[in-house]
């Protein structure tokens, strides 16, 4: 999951060196993910009306699920 929210947040940024992604287990079955980026890119990941994180949580969601897991997508500058 970090790896794929990683791989994302890439390919959407200026600045991909600054691409942060920390995953912490909260509990058995969730996992917090962190995403830190440059600050002239959190537009970027964020997108027009939150729809670019919309999506990515989105998908996020769908792969925890399919792990049995339940994931939740942090963004941050």
């Amino acid at each position: 999951m970090k790896e794929f929210i990683e791989f994302i947040a890439k390919y959407l940024v200026d600045s991909p060196e600054y691409v942060i992604v920390e995953e912490t287990i909260a509990e058995e079955r969730k996992v917090n993910l962190t995403l830190r980026v440059k600050q002239e890119d959190v537009g970027k990941v964020i997108g027009k009306k939150g729809k670019t994180a919309i999506a990515m949580r989105t998908l996020l969601t769908a792969i925890a699920a399919k792990e049995g897991k339940r994931a939740m997508l942090e963004i941050l500058d």
